[in-house]
């Protein structure tokens, strides 16, 4: 009874770190398992009849509207993640190597959108474009939908970059200036490549963050639809096993492009 209570007091933080783990992973097994329910009205409960099947697998796009609103989901995020990235790394790169006056005033501005409630932001997203880019002809729809997006994960992609600029060794780009590097030349050669890592996992997290929003697309949404509200929407009359398939779907490309991407930091560390 001793030596059990010494090993578990020695692996305790690997013991709480795998239940951790597992309770984090619980839903996504969920996903996967009823992916292969043989459903009837509703995909919440396990249906022995039929079950597992491939069905859901073979035509992922069988319920009206599924793919479609997937479709706008991965235009909404690839675009709002490629116009947050740009523009929240620009902001980011002013913050850290620029003084200016309101420097401190933008710093706190940036986590403004980090740290107000969803549903607050939303309601005040749909104010404004109510009230002011109705005026302009500007509906609610997939535009507003993107530029709501956009407000919030600039502030992500702001923090992430932050982090790598403020980490980075500035002696490797003063060696680059020693060697006659002017400063466009040192920006690309040396300081870009090593933000980079950053800049993609800021872009990672923006996609991610957009992809998975309802709260905000709800309230300035309109008739348009993402995949998150129509899973919202479908689950008042049973959500189709097919968002299973395309929601576990989209776990494992995020987690194979994160693996990847570690890789290939590994290797370049390694080189």
């Amino acid at each position: 009874m001793t030596k059990v209570r010494f090993w578990i007091a020695d692996h305790f933080v690997m013991i709480a770190a795998i239940l951790v783990l597992l309770y984090l992973f619980l839903p996504v097994a969920y996903t996967f398992v009823f992916s292969f329910n043989n459903y009837k009205k509703s995909n919440i409960s396990w249906n022995p009849e039929g079950s597992p099947t491939l069905a859901h697998w073979q035509n992922p796009c069988g319920p009206p509207g599924l793919c479609d609103s997937l479709v706008m989901s991965l235009q909404v995020g690839a675009l709002s993640t490629i116009i947050a990235t740009v523009f929240g790394s620009m902001i980011a790169f002013a913050l850290v190597r620029h003084k200016f006056r309101g420097r401190a005033g933008a710093n706190l501005l940036v986590f403004l959108p980090m740290s107000t409630p969803e549903i607050v932001m939303g309601a005040s997203l749909l104010t404004i474009f109510v009230q002011g880019y109705y005026r302009v002809g500007l509906k609610l729809g997939f535009w507003t939908i993107v530029i709501a997006h956009i407000v919030f994960c600039i502030s992500f992609v702001v923090t992430n970059v932050k982090a790598r600029l403020q980490s980075l060794d500035p002696r490797l780009e003063e060696a680059a200036q020693d060697l006659f590097a002017d400063p466009r030349s040192t920006f690309w050669r040396v300081t870009f490549p090593l933000v980079l890592p950053g800049i993609s996992a800021a872009a990672l997290l923006a996609f991610s963050l957009s992809f998975d929003d309802f709260i905000i697309t709800n309230f300035v949404s309109g008739d348009a639809s993402t995949f998150p509200k129509f899973v919202y929407v479908s689950y008042l009359r049973g959500i189709p096993a097919e968002a299973n398939v395309v929601g576990f779907s989209m776990f494992v490309i995020a987690v194979g492009l994160t693996v990847a991407g570690q890789l290939i930091s590994n290797g370049r560390k390694a080189a």
